[in-house]
C-alpha cells in the first residue's frame, strides 16, 4: 500500500476573534496560490490516488480539494481522526479503519493533515519513535507499506518540500 502525507497549505494567521474555532481557519490567498502549482505536481508524482481522506479542518479541507481539481484525485473523504491535535496512533487506526472497510482495498492513500501528527504518523509507520522531519506546509511524503498500514510496516520512499513539488510542474 503506497500512502501519500501531505500537510495542508499555508493558513491564515491565527485570530481568535475571526476564527473563535481554529478549526475553521482558512488557507490564505498565498497558501492557495503557492499550493496550486504543488498540487499539479504532487498529482503528476503520484498520478493513481484510489482514496484521498482529509482533516475536517478548513485549511486541510480545501488543500484536499486542491489536491482534487489540480492533482486528479478523488474527492476528498472527512476523518475525524486526522484533525488537528489529535495523536498519530488515533490517526492511524482511522486510516486503517478505512482501508479495512467493506469492497476493494485501496492501493494509494493520500492522507491530507497537520503537524505535529503528520511527523508522528511518518515515525509510527517507519518504527523510528522520535523522529522529527521538517515538514514544511504543503509538503508531502510517500510512505509504502506491506498490506494495511500499522506500526513498523512502513518505508519511507520520498519526502518533498513544496519548493520541489512546484517545480514539479513544469
Amino acid at each position: 500500500m503506497e500512502l501519500y502525507l501531505v500537510r495542508h497549505a499555508i493558513a491564515e494567521e491565527r485570530d481568535a476573534r475571526r476564527w473563535p474555532d481554529d478549526r475553521d481557519r482558512p488557507l490564505s490567498d498565498r497558501g492557495r496560490l503557492r499550493f496550486e502549482r504543488a498540487a499539479r505536481g504532487l498529482g503528476r508524482a503520484a498520478p493513481d490516488i484510489d482514496l484521498v481522506l482529509s482533516s475536517p479542518a478548513t485549511r486541510a479541507w480545501q488543500t484536499a480539494e486542491m489536491l482534487s481539481r489540480g492533482g486528479g484525485w478523488p474527492a476528498p473523504q472527512a476523518e475525524e481522526s486526522l484533525a488537528p491535535a489529535v495523536g498519530a496512533a488515533q490517526a492511524l487506526r482511522g486510516i486503517a479503519a478505512r482501508t479495512l472497510a467493506g469492497g476493494a482495498v485501496p492501493e494509494r492513500i493520500a492522507i491530507v493533515g497537520h503537524e505535529p501528527t503528520l511527523s508522528a504518523l511518518a515515525a509510527l509507520l517507519t518504527g523510528a519513535p522520535g523522529w522529527a522531519l521538517d515538514w514544511r506546509k504543503g509538503g508531502a511524503a510517500r510512505i509504502d507499506t506491506a498490506g494495511h498500514p500499522g506500526p513498523g510496516a512502513g518505508v519511507l520512499v520520498w519526502f518533498l518540500p513544496p519548493r520541489l513539488l512546484r517545480a514539479l510542474d513544469r
